[in-house]
C-alpha cells in the first residue's frame, strides 16, 4: 500500500488537495499496478514561520 507524506508551507484550498490525491493515486496506481484505492495520502501544511531553508526562515 502506497503511503505519501507532502509537506509545504502555505496552505492549499480543498480543490488543490483534491487534484494533488488525484494525480498521485493515478500515478502510483499506473507505476506500481495497485488500485488507486490502496494509496494513502497525508498533506501537512506547515507555516512558513516554522519552515527554514539554511539560516533563512520563510515566515
Amino acid at each position: 500500500m502506497p503511503y505519501i507524506n507532502l509537506r509545504l508551507v502555505g496552505k492549499l484550498t480543498k480543490g488543490q488537495k483534491e487534484e494533488i490525491a488525484k494525480e498521485f493515486s493515478e500515478t502510483l496506481s499506473r507505476v506500481t499496478g495497485k488500485p488507486k484505492e490502496y494509496t494513502y495520502l497525508v498533506i501537512d501544511e506547515v507555516s512558513g514561520e516554522n519552515w527554514a531553508k539554511g539560516d533563512k526562515f520563510f515566515g
